[in-house]
């Protein structure tokens, strides 16, 4: 990923790199290797790679961050799998909602790509409802955005909720610099 990165920007001037990263990171790192992609993102060292400082959040917390326009907000990434996260002025918390129970797997199981190759478009749109409705009577956030790449297969939004855009990631990406994750 890095030797690719690099090519692409050769003709860059940078001084830092924020990575939205596909998995938990844990003290600005990946702590676990991620699902869908290749192994090696643990234990790598991203500034000696790239010359620079370089902070690492997850991709959905990412996301969110670029998404934020105040109060308290719920995001919820509908792509691969199921991202989530809370924002709240400077303080970003990525959360793994979708490895919470729900039905006879999780809600990544249901909401995520592989709920909706299995079960259909129709069902898929009910669950999300369901578990986002439910994430709003627990959480009672001011702001509910629906990100990822599935966010836009959903014919009708659940009420409190606004469609994301994946780009908002990039806008995540400068703020991380300006935040604390």
């Amino acid at each position: 990923m890095v030797s690719n990165v690099k090519a692409l920007t050769r003709d860059w001037k940078y001084e830092v790199v924020a990575i939205g990263y596909p998995g938990l990171v844990a003290n600005g790192q990946p702590a676990t290797e991620p699902r869908n992609l290749g192994r090696g993102w643990v234990e790598f060292d991203y500034a000696v790679a790239f010359g620079c400082p370089v902070k690492i959040l997850n991709d959905a917390a990412m996301q969110a961050l670029g998404s934020y326009q105040g109060g308290l907000m719920l995001f919820v990434g509908l792509g691969t799998g199921l991202g989530s996260a809370l924002v709240c002025g400077d303080t970003i918390v990525p959360m793994e909602l979708g490895h919470l129970t729900y039905g006879n797997g999780t809600y990544e199981d249901h909401v995520g790509v592989r709920g909706l190759k299995l079960h259909g478009a129709k069902k898929w749109r009910r669950d999300v409802a369901f578990g986002v409705a439910r994430l709003i009577k627990t959480i009672h956030p001011d702001d509910v955005v629906l990100g990822g790449g599935n966010a836009k297969k959903l014919k009708q939004l659940p009420p409190g909720c606004r469609v994301g855009d994946n780009s908002k990631a990039f806008l995540g990406g400068f703020r991380m610099w300006e935040v604390a994750p």
